[in-house]
Formats: structure tokens, C-alpha cells, sequence
């Protein structure tokens, strides 16, 4: 057994990121010259040496095509929500009737994919057709595997002929930026001695759904819109609180094995996978890294995790609630913030009162949530979210900040003038004496909470599994970049002044907390004690998306986004256009999608059953025989069809008058009697697999 391990733990060192063009590569192709050169702007930012570009190029084309690549692409991540990417050969015709293979430092650089069928929001005109790539090498070129080709992908920006952003990653760069930016004038502040830029990291947990690919296909609903919409919850769920941490089954098991050792070819670090509290859902963690790579490799993990399932006989749902009635999925965004000093300034250390790093990043982030709570909220509204906040274990759309008893205790005490001491974590007592005391953490973990602390980090709840973690972490970055900003600006200024530094921050770290201490919140957010305390407090409850997006519309985000040039106001408006465009098309085709099921798929059924109970309440009638049973079965099956063919009416009207609200609530009637009829109809007859058989089969 000892050898089989320690061959497993070699073949996996060993496949760590051979797949990846990064620093190890670079060393061992690239001149020391070039190299040194390409990882200082990846490490410190900044624009590529063109003198170096050629070379660079080269040696990514030599080490490609040495893994089986044919082909080349800028992989980017245009405002659709998914990844974008436009192979090109390396091949070119040598002028004898053959060909070489080539691939120079403009292709490497920048590319131009056509940009007249990405959403842009009212950026350009749809003739306006022109758009670029250009290479990010903060996150290095991959290598992707089909089944039958190998391509060079190489992560990008894409922007306008004008530069307008018309992706994710370009804004998610600028607040990089803004934040590494207000992060080192902390540090000179703290005095601290640079090592390194500022940056922040990243872990997202990844929520997922698997089901046997034989039921998927049976289901013109998660074909089309991700989701079911119809679906009578099944007698056991996830009641029984079994699935949790349990036993992992061998298909999914084999899934899991293939997904982690693909990520790690990418230089993903996959660290920790398990079943999730509902049946048929999962969950894949990875260690945290630099932000910017962390949401590629979130990104191309969820692609992996389709291509491996299709392997496997499954489908990978990653809708945020792909089944009613249960767990919906999310990615739980894990972020923190190092400091010039190489140093997470978010690790509060034996004692946080003393730590004042910690309680000034602390500090910082509640008064950035609190002041911009909505545009937090804004970042993770979509349709499908829309079901799964505040329900089963999601997050509700009031954006507040857990603390835990420590730290809260700590906030306490500066807001009455001053930290003095730090409550200990303290131990468990087991109480049985083979089993050893174990410490316990300073902060317990709140699940209801949709801004937590976690240790040395924030978890951000509320995202949903499908998106693109990058929305999210722009606002992030820039709202904290703000904070500290603001609180730079007032400590520089008593610094000029010669006042006592300890005590202007300990004047300011007071203030903020006095001034912001409404958002926080330790308890239960789920109880409507809650949601009337939120109320009071004035704190923003946007529950549907077209709500939650007016905060991209307010002057207030305006400003915000302007100041530290992460979004022009054009680019900001353009994004509040797009994801209402996409709520409204979302909506729209999952009512026809449910009118089709409801019209060709469950009245048919419903039908024939109907029929077959009024010709048993013919027959008994005829032989003289009591028949109440089978007339109230009759009537009851009859006053559900209606309800459904009235439904499906009602969707049609509502569809052909471009309502969205109208279509929800036409869905919901049409749904209720459709699983209504679910209960009823003979399970020969019914034409859908169940949540029984989808959740429990595979």
C-alpha cells in the first residue's frame, strides 16, 4: 500500500500543471532575459516588452505543438457569461505545396475576433463590427484536449475599436489595480517594507448537480433552460439529512477522480470534493490563489465538469436551482487581500486587537458592504438566483456581514473607545477519553450569512453556481479600494499633522464602526425577526433582479466606478442593459419552453388518462356497480386539466405581451396543477422522469 501511495503522490506532481505555459515552462524555453523580463509583468503588472514578444512566442507555439496542438486560440470572457474562443491553425503555406508552422508575436499579443454578435449594451452599433484581444499573461496560456484535437488557448482581454470593455476580465484587471493601489498606500501608512504587489485571492467552492444522462434527455425543460419546471417533490428528498459528507457512490466517484486530475494538468488546485446536502449534488473546493487566475480556472472548470460528466453517462447542472423543493447550487466566494508585505492582511493572528493591519482591512470591508450593499446585490442577480436566495441554505437578498462573537465582541469595544482584550476560541470537551480536547475556532460558521468571515478570509454566499465569479469581485475590490482610500486619505493627513497615529486610527477605525454597524449581523437571516430588523435598519432587500439591477443605474455606482476606472459610465449602463436583456430573454423562452412541455408533453397524458376514468365511470354505471371513487377521481383529474390548459393560455398571453411578471406567474398556476397531475396520472403514462428517478438514479 505504501508504494502504491507514494507512486499515486509522484504521477501527481508530475501532472501538475504540465498543461500550463506557466513560469516553470517559460524558464525552461525562454532566455533568461526574456524570462525575467515576462515574470516581472506577471507578478508586478504592467505592459509586455515587445522586444521580448517574439521570442515568447515562439517558445509557446515549440511547446504547444510539442503536446499535440495544431491550433491556437484568445480565450476570453465577453458579457454572455460564458467563455469565448475562435481557433486559428498554426499552419501556413510554405510556397512549394507544403506548410510550416507559424505563430508571431502579434498573434500571441493581439487578436481580432469579430464583435457584432456579442451582447454590448448599447457600446457599439451591431455594423460597428471590429473587437480585440489582447493577452492577459497574469494568467498563462493552457493547453485544452478534444477527443481528437489539442489547442493552445490563451487567456485574454476583449474590448471595442474604441477600448470599451466588452467582457469580465477587463474591469476585473482595473479593480485589481485600484485595490493593489490603495493597499500599497496602507502599507507605507503601517510602514511597511514592500516585497511584492498588492493582491487578492480567491477560492471559489463550486455547487453542482448529476444526473444520468438518460433522464436529461427526456427533459425538454433541462435541455433548454437548465432547470425543471414542472416536477412533484418526491416522498423523501433530502430530509434525512443523509447525503451530506456521505459515502461518496463509485460513478460519481470516477467523475470526480477524472475532473481532478484534469484540473491539475491546468495547474487548478482541486483540493476538496464531497456530496452536497441535497440528492445528486456536489461540491468541489479548490486552494486559494490570485484572483484573476482563480476565476479562469473556476471557468474552466465548470467546461470540465460538462466534458467529463458526458464521459460518464451524466450531465453536470450547474443552474442554481435545476429542482424545486431542494438545495439550489452556489459558488461561495472566498476573498482575501495580501498586502505589500506578501502578508494576508486579513489573518487576524493569536490576538486581533493588537493587530491593527487586520482591523483596519476589517474595518474597511464593512464600511465598502454597508455603503454599497445594493451593487453587491446587483452581482448576483439573475433569473435563476432569483429561486435559490433565501432558500435551503442560500443566502437571502438582504446583504449583511457575520462576524462571529470574537471579532464582534472586538468591534464592540473600539466603538466604546478602544480594544483591550480578545475573547479565546476556547476548547470542545468530547468527553470520551480516548478522544483528545480539540481547540475551538475563534468564529463559528453561519450559513444564512451572505458576507461571512471565515478565519482569514470573506466568504460572499450568494453567488450562483453558473456565474461567472468576475462581476462579483469587480465590485469587491473597488468598493474596499474605495474604503481604504477614504481612511488613507484621513490618516496621511494626521500623519502630516503629527498626530499620535494610534490613536487617529483608533478615532477612525470608531467612527466607521459607529457609522456602519448596522450591517452586522450573527444570527438566524432566514427568520422574519430579521428581515423587519433589516428594515428598520434601512438596509436594501432587492428580492427579484430587476430590482437588484437599478444599482448599476444609480449615481452612486456612477461615481464609484469612474473615480478608480474600472467602468466608464457608458460601460457600467451598457452591463444594466445587458443582464436586463438577459432576465427578460431568460424568462421569456423558459414560459414557451413550459408551454410546450404543459401543451404536447402533460395534457396529452393528462387526457388519456381523463378518458380512461370516464369510460370506467361509464362502465360502472352501466353494470349498476357504486362508482363514487372513480367519479371524484374523474372530477378531480378534469378540474386539474383545465386549471393546466388555462395556464398554458395564460402563458401565451402573457408571452405575446412581453410581460415578465405575467409569465412567472402563469409558469407557477400552469406548474401547480401540472405536479398536481403528477400525483394522479399513472406513472406508465406520465411523460416526464421524476425528481424521484432524476435525484436518486444515477
Amino acid at each position: 500500500m505504501a508504494k502504491a501511495s507514494k507512486k499515486s503522490v509522484s504521477a501527481v506532481e508530475a501532472m501538475y500543471g504540465q498543461n500550463v505555459f506557466g513560469l516553470k515552462a517559460m524558464k525552461e524555453s525562454l532566455s533568461k532575459k526574456a524570462y525575467d523580463s515576462l515574470s516581472k509583468t506577471i507578478n508586478e503588472g504592467g505592459v509586455i516588452d515587445p522586444a521580448i514578444a517574439g521570442e515568447v512566442a515562439q517558445a509557446m507555439k515549440e511547446w504547444a505543438i510539442a503536446k499535440g496542438a495544431t491550433h491556437f486560440c484568445h480565450w476570453f470572457q465577453p458579457l454572455t457569461g460564458s467563455t469565448a474562443e475562435k481557433h486559428d491553425s498554426f499552419i501556413a503555406p510554405d510556397g512549394q505545396g507544403g506548410v510550416t508552422m507559424e505563430f508571431s508575436a502579434k498573434e500571441l499579443i493581439q487578436g481580432e475576433p469579430d464583435a457584432s454578435s456579442f451582447p454590448s449594451g448599447g457600446l457599439r452599433a451591431t455594423f460597428e463590427a471590429r473587437g480585440y484581444t489582447a493577452w492577459d499573461p497574469t494568467s498563462p496560456a493552457f493547453i485544452k484536449e478534444g477527443e481528437d484535437s489539442t489547442t493552445l488557448c490563451i487567456p485574454t482581454v476583449f474590448c471595442g475599436y474604441h477600448g470599451e470593455a466588452l467582457d469580465k476580465k477587463t474591469p476585473l484587471l482595473r479593480s485589481s489595480a485600484a485595490l493593489a493601489k490603495q493597499m500599497e498606500r496602507a502599507g507605507k501608512i503601517f510602514g511597511v517594507k514592500p516585497v511584492t504587489k498588492a493582491y487578492a485571492t480567491l477560492g471559489p467552492e463550486q455547487e453542482y448537480f448529476l444526473i444520468d444522462k438518460s433522464y436529461y434527455e427526456q427533459r425538454l425543460d433541462l435541455i433548454q433552460t437548465g432547470r425543471t419546471l414542472f416536477g412533484r417533490k418526491p416522498a423523501r428528498h433530502q430530509q434525512m439529512e443523509d447525503h451530506y459528507f456521505g459515502a461518496i457512490r463509485p460513478r460519481i466517484l470516477a467523475f470526480m477522480e477524472d475532473l481532478d486530475q484534469e484540473l491539475w494538468k491546468l495547474g487548478a488546485p482541486a483540493k476538496t470534493r464531497h456530496n452536497e446536502v441535497a440528492p445528486a449534488q456536489f461540491e468541489l473546493a479548490p486552494i486559494y490563489e490570485r484572483l484573476n487566475l482563480a476565476i479562469d480556472h473556476n471557468l474552466m472548470c465548470m467546461e470540465l465538469m460538462r466534458q467529463i460528466a458526458d464521459k460518464h453517462g451524466l450531465v453536470c447542472l450547474l443552474h442554481e436551482k435545476p429542482f424545486a423543493g431542494v438545495n439550489g447550487s452556489g459558488k461561495h466566494n472566498n476573498w482575501s487581500v495580501v498586502g505589500t508585505d506578501g502578508k494576508n492582511w486579513l489573518y487576524p493572528g493569536s490576538s486581533p486587537h493588537e493587530n491593527a493591519k487586520f482591523l483596519f482591512t476589517l474595518v474597511a470591508i464593512i464600511k465598502a458592504v454597508d455603503t454599497h450593499a445594493d451593487l453587491l446585490r446587483a452581482t448576483v442577480a439573475s433569473p435563476g438566483n432569483d429561486h435559490r436566495l433565501g432558500a435551503n441554505e442560500a443566502p437571502p437578498a438582504i446583504i449583511s456581514i457575520f462576524l462571529g462573537d470574537q471579532l464582534s465582541d472586538i468591534c464592540e469595544q473600539i466603538e466604546q473607545g478602544g480594544a483591550k482584550s480578545t475573547k479565546a476560541g476556547g476548547v470542545i470537551a468530547i468527553g470520551a477519553d480516548v478522544i483528545p480536547t480539540l481547540p475551538r475556532d475563534a468564529t463559528d460558521r453561519n450559513r444564512t450569512s451572505p458576507f461571512a468571515f471565515t478565519g482569514n478570509k470573506f466568504e460572499f454566499r450568494a453567488l450562483g453556481s453558473n456565474m461567472n465569479p468576475a462581476a462579483s469581485n469587480v465590485v469587491l475590490n473597488t468598493i474596499v479600494a474605495e474604503a481604504i482610500d477614504e481612511m488613507c486619505t484621513v490618516l496621511e493627513a494626521d500623519v502630516k499633522a503629527k498626530k499620535d497615529f494610534n490613536k487617529s486610527l483608533q478615532s477612525l477605525l470608531q467612527s466607521i464602526i459607529k457609522k456602519h454597524k448596522r450591517v452586522l449581523f450573527n444570527g438566524d437571516n432566514y427568520t422574519e425577526e430579521w428581515h423587519k430588523e433589516a428594515e428598520k435598519r434601512g438596509l436594501p432587500n432587492s428580492k427579484t433582479t430587476p430590482e437588484a439591477l437599478k444599482a448599476y443605474e444609480t449615481e452612486k455606482a456612477i461615481k464609484l466606478f469612474e473615480k478608480y476606472a474600472v467602468l466608464t459610465k457608458k460601460e457600467l449602463l451598457s452591463r444594466y442593459e445587458i443582464y436586463m436583456h438577459n432576465y427578460k430573454s431568460v424568462i421569456s423562452y423558459e414560459a414557451e419552453c413550459a408551454r410546450t412541455i404543459a401543451a404536447t408533453q402533460i395534457l396529452p397524458a393528462a387526457f388519456q388518462y381523463q378518458m380512461s376514468l370516464a369510460d370506467a365511470v361509464k362502465s360502472f354505471d352501466a353494470a349498476g356497480v357504486s362508482n363514487k371513487t372513480a367519479k371524484a377521481s374523474l372530477v378531480e383529474v378534469s378540474t386539474l386539466v383545465d386549471d393546466l390548459a388555462a395556464g398554458v393560455k395564460a402563458i401565451d398571453a402573457a408571452v405575446e405581451a412581453h410581460d415578465a411578471l405575467k409569465m412567472k406567474k402563469a409558469m407557477l398556476d400552469a406548474r401547480a396543477a401540472a405536479d398536481a397531475l403528477e400525483g394522479i396520472v399513472p406513472a406508465d403514462l406520465w411523460p416526464l422522469p421524476t425528481y424521484a428517478e432524476m435525484l436518486f438514479l444515477y
